[in-house]
């Protein structure tokens, strides 16, 4: 019987575990006899973690005057929504390891998919959306299939990455072609086991694939967008060789001037460094 994305995802998971420190934070967050108290001890009980996440709120990303000494006062200073999303970010990049360097660098992994992050963020922000960081992990996450693939099956991995470099297609063709399903599905079938919003799950699947979107179309095309935008710019490397063809009537939805892109584009570019350091680092 032929693998599916769901049956290497359920196999995975025994190698990466899913992220319940955010899964707690979550549900304390949806709970209305919960407080910013609750939140906080629950960081609190994991030291690493917390160190983690005032590394990151200290970093040169926020830019906040003074020093944040404490997770109480990290969540005051930018809310319990953004600071449980850092939970998720940081744990993430922390959860896969042993993957063959001849492979993919991971740092470069990481690199292009923070990158996407901080893009995805700022066309959120010039679309005018509320909660822009909700988008900011979007374009984070995006990628997150290729590492289960990468880590699960590595010969198959390397097979199709070569196979869409020499080739000349993208590499979810590719994928779709070696290995019989791609880094879309099996995103999408990890977003679901590790039971993260289902916002995320269309991203993850349709990241390539944005007209294939159903209900979360803005959040699909800003992630497409973003992507396409730091593939284009070569700003840290995922294992695809070849920049994934824009869908039109993703930047349509979108309704921007072209001219937002070169400034979004620096933006990136100006906190790229100093969050990948701060993020790889923790």
């Amino acid at each position: 019987m032929a693998l599916t994305a769901e049956a290497l995802v359920n196999k995975s998971l025994e190698l990466v575990s899913p992220p319940s420190t955010y899964t707690q934070l979550n549900d304390l967050m949806n709970d209305p006899n919960s407080s910013a108290d609750d939140i906080s001890s629950v960081i609190n009980t994991d030291p690493a973690l917390a160190t983690r996440l005032l590394k990151v709120v200290n970093s040169p990303f926020y830019g906040f005057p003074s020093q944040i000494n404490t997770i109480s006062r990290a969540i005051t200073i930018i809310g319990t929504r953004e600071l449980i999303h850092l939970v998720l970010a940081t744990s993430v990049i922390n959860s896969f390891n042993g993957i063959p360097s001849s492979l993919i660098n991971i740092n470069e992994f990481w690199r292009h998919s923070l990158a996407c992050a901080i893009a995805a963020k700022q066309l959120a922000m010039k679309c005018g959306q509320r909660a822009a960081e909700r988008f900011f992990l979007a374009g984070l996450l995006h990628n997150i299939g290729s590492l289960v693939i990468y880590q699960s099956m590595p010969e198959l991995a390397k097979e199709a990455i070569n196979g869409a470099k020499f080739g000349n297609e993208v590499i979810y063709l590719s994928e779709q072609r070696i290995i019989g399903f791609d880094h879309t599905e099996v995103g999408q079938a990890l977003v679901k086991a590790w039971r993260l919003p289902s916002s995320l799950e269309e991203v993850v699947r349709h990241h390539h694939t944005p007209t294939q979107s159903r209900e979360f179309t803005l959040e699909v095309a800003i992630v497409h967008i973003a992507d396409i935008m730091v593939s284009s710019a070569q700003l840290g490397h995922t294992g695809d060789h070849h920049v994934p063809p824009l869908d039109p009537k993703a930047w349509e939805l979108l309704n921007l001037e072209p001219a937002v892109l070169p400034e979004i584009l620096q933006h990136v570019t100006t906190q790229l460094d100093d969050l990948t350091s701060v993020m790889m680092s923790s």
